[in-house]
């Protein structure tokens, strides 16, 4: 996040915090600049240990009770997958997510074409969608290198150029 972009959010902080007549405290300022200096979707457990160097006496049910607070005030977005903890965005624009399969983690997808994805018809299920969240799930760069240790790329492309030689006619040389 540019300088200017996280100032912006911490006008909008003491801004949501004005308008809701919530006090801004300590801890709450902490938490946020947590979240903002993070790219990475944070569970509360990982706001928690990085606020926690900064205020040693906060508790995990404050940091909980803050993030709460922070969604409703529409700070920053909560995203869930299935299986795993509820993590925090600072991002509250419309975006969408890259989940790896193994280790959890979230990559912000800017694409402006899956904004444009038509809404399903639900009237018949009486509900009302108000807003959705593309998840690609998958394997990150780092997990399928776990998977593919260094050089197993490079060996299929040995094996294949080595069975397209074989296939090749020999070529005659100059006499």
């Amino acid at each position: 996040m540019s300088p200017p972009e996280k100032q912006h959010r911490i006008d909008r902080f003491f801004a949501a915090h004005r308008e809701s007549g919530l006090p801004v405290t300590t801890q709450r300022r902490a938490v946020f600049e947590a979240i903002l200096d993070r790219g990475d979707h944070p569970t509360a457990e990982q706001v928690y240990r990085a606020v926690r160097g900064e205020l040693p006496q906060i508790s995990r049910m404050t940091v909980h009770r803050i993030l709460g607070t922070f969604v409703s005030l529409r700070l920053v977005a909560k995203t869930c997958h299935p299986g795993s903890s509820a993590r925090f965005d600072p991002k509250i624009h419309q975006h969408h997510h890259l989940v790896c399969l193994d280790c959890g983690g979230i990559i912000d997808v800017e694409d402006p074409r899956l904004n444009q994805i038509p809404w399903p018809d639900v009237r018949s299920h009486g509900f009302q969608i108000e807003d959705y969240l593309v998840h690609f799930r998958g394997r990150c760069a780092r997990c399928r290198q776990k998977l593919h240790p260094l050089g197993a790329g490079r060996k299929a492309a040995a094996r294949l150029r080595a069975s397209q030689n074989k296939t090749k006619p020999k070529s005659k040389g100059r006499r």
